[in-house]
């Protein structure tokens, strides 16, 4: 499908009368399609009252099952395949089968973890068992029955005067988190008064969460003490930490035997638990295949039950009807889309498509590639267009690269951003494939075409330069070279270029950019800010003057007379009187002052500040000749003692030209703050009159009224609503325009001529002082391509320069390596990264503010169709 960037597609609104059995299948169809933006002709109905919530209830509850088996699939690291496949939505049948299975599923996957779970926690307790009784049979071993008692009563300040028989010592022991064991030892001593001994151990290795998955680490622990006072004690302060109390018998015998018992069970579970685990990993490898296609099915039906909840029925025909917008040129494809659902349906009625009249603004659609989508998407970032206005997104393709290379020409740096947009333009398909989630990686990819075009209009421009890496290159010879030769350079490292003495006239200019013998120049900073200034200067009211000629191209498409002749022509005098002047003395300058006449040569800034003050230095002849001062380019005598400055006049009638301009460039505001509300107040009076008139019955009238009401979009960045209303009385047409409310296009709305003269007033003023302020604002392209060149210069100078100088047998590879690595890390970061970003967003303002302000409003709203393509993720989490 072919489309223009220069304005939006015409858009229809189509009214679609769909058979009951046959509504899904073609919704589906344009689903498919995604060409057709359907409208909500239910506004005010509940989301639970409409047709068809319990089917979009039961598609919410198997997107949850979905969700709960792709969880299980993460769980168990299972990659989720990643396809191409686009699966048709199901029929409204098919969603009984896709029910059964996701529940058949779910629950067969809940009651295997349900199972796994319980062994799980069946083999932890068994597990920590096991440590239990052999760390207490091996504490026991080392030190002996007796000889533990002994030191337990020693402990507990009872071995000197009691019988080591007579003693009665009971013991617990159990597990608890290794971080809880400093806490729960201190607890002891504090509550039981130090009369408790406690060992413990940590168990090597490491226990595994039955519920996460997670592995944990435990401590056995085994507490003597005395009196059933002290072991209730115990038991309490052990079921506060959480500790786990297991059974251990005080002869080695027991213990031995129950011992074998907990290793035997432990090793049943292991082979149930293994044969658990196997089993879930069937189910889980044999829905890994499906999965993604079960997702879009249900999105699918999902979104399809969404539109037809959007829709109107009729319950006389058994029918649903529904509106939508879409792009005149896809009539057709919309057409045999539902005369294809209506086949797939076996229905034998078919669907109505038929365009239906408004005075509704259509949603505004532009047909985009992977070329044109990244500045299409920063016009939108600005404004939606309005319906059918100008588009900038054809002129930001040209003026952003250009611009954003005026701040950053060099071809060094240009050539690497060049080869890394370039390279993600080779590796597209491959990036896209890999569904990259990092919003900065993301943004680079999405950008890679407009990276590719900054790069390639940055060589440009650092050719015009002369620059590469703050050095320049020699290619056709410099016109400086009879008076300075290369021993020249090496005696004289340093000098003043001057142009009236040191120029070759003939050899001529350099044929391509800027003279390298300029780069090693000790004036060269100021050579080079007013042939960059002067530049930008160029290009901002060149580019402002774009916007105002395609103000004209709306007003003419709209027919908009009135402000067409009020509007458009005041602004573009206005601009070009005052600041399209000042272009041509830089031009004038530039051609008719050369090196000879330097003296003579006009200094633009004070002529411009003297124009608006009215001052002029009069024009003086040479003394002994016929010959004024602007005509000393003919004058080939002495020049240097010639009575002129650079405030002299120079060139003929220069006063009255410049009154004329100025005279002419100041009365525009007043035309353009005026005329407007009171010719629209002058046509509403007179339609007044003529209404009264008929009320009175003063004369036969007859009337024919056509009211029309659209927000048509101006080039103040907001909107006007327009009424036209013609009226017949007595041979005199009368047509009155003004504002009008938003949202009510059938009802006539009363003219406010204070609003339209307010809105008026903002909107000279804006445009009169967004002139200078923004020709001030395009002076950031010199400010930024200054700062970067120095920048340059500096890290040359002071880094890699520096190391290139040293004279050291072999350690200066060595130095120049290292050096030269960080000389390239810092021009990737500060030079490209950073600097490529400042003159990035510097070109965004001047494309958003000084270029989009004079033309384009910005007012209008997205096309968004109902289409599958954005349902096509691989996960519901995405």
């Amino acid at each position: 499908m072919s489309g223009s960037l220069f304005r939006s597609e015409e858009m229809s609104l189509c009214q679609i009368f769909l058979q009951s059995e046959a509504a899904y299948a073609c919704i589906s169809q344009l689903g498919e399609l995604g060409l057709v933006q359907f409208k909500d002709l239910n506004p005010d109905v509940n989301a639970f009252q409409r047709k068809f919530v319990s089917e979009i209830l039961r598609c919410d509850e198997m997107e949850r099952r979905l969700r709960y088996i792709e969880k299980e699939l993460k769980k168990e690291e299972l990659k989720i395949p990643d396809t191409d496949e686009n699966p048709t939505a199901p029929a409204p049948k098919e969603m009984i089968d896709l029910e059964a299975t996701f529940e058949k599923i779910e629950s067969e996957l809940r009651e295997v973890n349900t199972n796994a779970e319980a062994l799980k926690r069946n083999f932890l307790e068994l597990s920590e068992l096991k440590e239990v009784l052999k760390k207490t049979q091996v504490f026991f071993q080392e030190h002996g029955q007796h000889n533990i008692i002994g030191d337990a009563q020693h402990a507990l300040g009872q071995g000197e005067d009691t019988q080591t028989g007579n003693i009665q010592l009971g013991f617990v022991a159990g597990v608890i988190p290794r971080e809880r064991m400093p806490a729960f030892e201190r607890m002891l001593w504090f509550a039981c008064r130090g009369n408790v001994f406690l060992r413990y151990e940590e168990i090597p290795q490491v226990l595994e969460d039955p519920v996460t998955g997670d592995g944990i680490h435990k401590s056995v622990f085994i507490i003597f003490f005395q009196g059933d006072q002290l072991k209730s004690r115990v038991r309490k302060i052990c079921e506060g930490f959480k500790a786990t109390l297991y059974p251990c018998p005080e002869n080695p015998q027991e213990r031995n035997e129950m011992l074998n018992g907990v290793s035997t069970r432990l090793e049943d579970l292991k082979t149930v638990l293994n044969q658990t685990k196997d089993h879930r990993n069937r189910v889980l490898v044999g829905v890994q295949k499906e999965i993604t296609a079960w997702i879009i099915k249900v999105k699918k039906i999902k979104a399809i039950y969404h539109t037809l909840n959007m829709c109107n029925f009729d319950l006389s025909h058994n029918s649903l009807i529904a509106e939508c917008w879409c792009p005149v040129m896809a009539l057709e494809d919309v057409q045999r889309g539902l005369k294809h659902g209506t086949e797939l349906s076996g229905s034998t009625v078919p669907c109505i498509l038929h365009r239906m009249d408004t005075k509704e603004t259509p949603p505004t659609y532009f047909i985009t590639n992977k070329f044109t989508v990244v500045f299409q998407d920063i016009v939108d970032a600005y404004g939606i267009a309005t319906y059918q206005e100008v588009n900038p997104a054809l002129y930001t393709i040209i003026s952003f690269p250009f611009l954003f290379a005026v701040m950053f020409g060099d071809v060094g740096h240009g050539t690497i951003m060049f080869l890394f947009g370039l390279c993600l333009v080779l590796m597209e398909k491959k990036l896209i494939s890999m569904k990259v989630k990092d919003e900065i990686a993301l943004t680079f990819i999405n950008g890679r075409y407009i990276i590719l075009m900054m790069g390639a209009f940055s060589m440009y421009t650092g050719l015009i330069y002369n620059d590469i890496f703050s050095k320049s290159l020699n290619l056709f010879g410099s016109s400086w070279y009879p008076y300075y030769k290369n021993t020249t350079f090496e005696v004289q490292k340093s000098f003043v270029l001057d142009p009236g003495t040191m120029y070759d006239t003939e050899k001529g200019p350099y044929p391509l950019g800027l003279d390298p013998i300029w780069q090693p120049a000790t004036n060269k900073i100021t050579f080079t800010n007013s042939f960059k200034m002067k530049l930008s200067v160029i290009l901002g009211i060149s580019q402002m003057t774009l916007g105002v000629l395609l103000s004209l191209v709306n007003h003419v498409y709209f027919k908009r007379t009135l402000e067409a002749l009020v509007e458009f022509v005041p602004s573009l005098l206005f601009l070009l009187c005052l600041f399209g002047y000042l272009v041509g003395l830089v031009f004038y300058k530039w051609f008719l002052f050369n090196q000879k006449c330097t003296q003579c040569a006009p200094s633009l800034l004070i002529h411009f500040i003297n124009m608006f003050l009215m001052k002029y230095q009069p024009v003086t002849e040479i003394p002994g000749t016929n010959t004024t001062t602007f005509e000393c380019i003919k004058y080939d005598k002495d020049l240097e003692k010639l009575p002129c400055s650079s405030q002299t006049v120079f060139f003929d009638n220069q006063q009255m030209i410049q009154t004329i301009l100025l005279v002419t460039g100041v009365l525009m505001a007043p035309i353009m703050l005026c005329v407007k509300p009171f010719v629209l107040r002058s046509k509403h009076n007179a339609k007044e009159r003529v209404s009264i008139q008929k009320k009175q019955g003063l004369g036969a009238v007859s009337e024919r009224a056509l009211i029309s009401q659209e927000e048509m979009p101006d080039n103040t960045g907001s909107y006007q609503p327009r009424i036209s209303k013609s009226v017949n009385h007595k041979d005199v047409d009368v047509e009155v325009e003004g504002h009008a409310v938003h949202d009510k296009p059938e009802d006539e709305v009363e003219f406010e001529f204070g609003e339209v003269f307010i809105h008026q007033a903002i909107h000279t003023i804006e445009f009169c002082l967004g002139c200078i302020s923004h020709t001030a604002s395009y002076l950031r392209l010199w400010a930024l391509s200054l700062a970067h060149a120095q920048l340059s210069e500096v890290l040359w100078t002071m880094l890699l320069r520096l190391s290139l100088k040293m004279d050291i047998p072999y350690g200066g590879s060595v130095i120049i390596f290292f050096v030269f690595g960080a000389f390239a890390c810092i021009t990737i970061a500060v030079l490209l990264v950073m600097e490529g970003l400042s003159a990035f967003l510097h070109t965004l303002r001047l494309h958003w503010v000084e270029f989009n302000s004079k033309f384009y409003s910005g007012q209008g709203y997205g096309f968004i169709p109902f289409s599958f393509k954005s349902l096509m993720e691989p996960t519901l989490d995405d």
